[in-house]
């Protein structure tokens, strides 16, 4: 179950609603959603407040070799609320973004070797096969439902995530917690770990916010008053 109570707006979920999903989901295509193959449990905290730590239930799949992107839940169950996205690239990648984007990447290095990235339920032989991959990766993560603070519906602008990089930031109650849901031994799969290594070339120093904390914020602008291009379409509806 999610680590924070689900209090949401609106009304329940009406019998008519219920049966419209099960019609469409016969006649629709997910192809997008269906190539989704992997689930992730790891730890976020906000990248300009580590106090605010949470569990972050990924669900991936693979774009290539290099990319994967994956939906984030508060939870592994089928009522859980969908807070955020992850980005995850190849050391090959990260290495060719311009400096100012490197900044919003966090490295998985040590996230994957003291065993906190995992995979529920995979046995530990076939997780290690993918995070000595992982290991060398770097990800984005954006949330956009501030469930930590008992919000009952995505308020407030996108706020950029980090990942713990090292021993003595993650909340022990939170790890405990996880790990009874779970029934995960994390410490086992730390010492199942020790033999990874992270990117070739080591943990960029400008990745995880280089150090410091980042903080999205909106700002205002005057907007622009152009006027409609040439090739713009009009459409009338009587």
């Amino acid at each position: 179950m999610s680590t924070h109570p689900q209090v949401l707006g609106g009304e329940p979920t009406q019998t008519g609603t219920y049966l419209r999903d099960t019609a469409t989901s016969v006649i629709q295509n997910f192809d997008p959603i269906n190539k989704i193959h992997q689930h992730l449990c790891a730890f976020h905290f906000y990248s300009h407040d580590m106090t605010r730590q949470l569990e972050a239930h990924h669900y991936c799949a693979h774009k290539n070799e290099e990319m994967r992107q994956c939906l984030i839940y508060d939870s592994p169950d089928k009522k859980a609320r969908l807070i955020g996205l992850e980005y995850i690239i190849s050391e090959n990648l990260y290495l060719t973004l311009p400096d100012e984007e490197k900044r919003l990447w966090h490295s998985h290095l040590y996230e994957v070797k003291s065993g906190l990235l995992i995979m529920p339920k995979v046995p530990a032989a076939i997780q290690r096969l993918d995070m000595e991959t992982v290991c060398k990766t770097y990800g984005k993560v954006f949330h956009f439902w501030q469930i930590d603070k008992g919000h009952s519906l995505p308020f407030g602008i996108p706020q950029l995530m980090m990942s713990v990089t090292r021993d003595g930031q993650i909340y022990d109650h939170l790890v405990k917690s996880c790990a009874e849901r779970m029934g995960i031994d994390f410490e086992e799969e730390r010492k199942g770990r020790e033999y990874m290594t992270g990117p070739d070339h080591g943990i960029h120093p400008l990745a995880n916010g280089g150090g410091k904390g980042l903080e999205t914020r909106l700002r205002e602008v005057n907007l622009k008053d152009d006027p409609t291009p040439p090739s713009g379409t009009r459409v009338s509806v009587v």
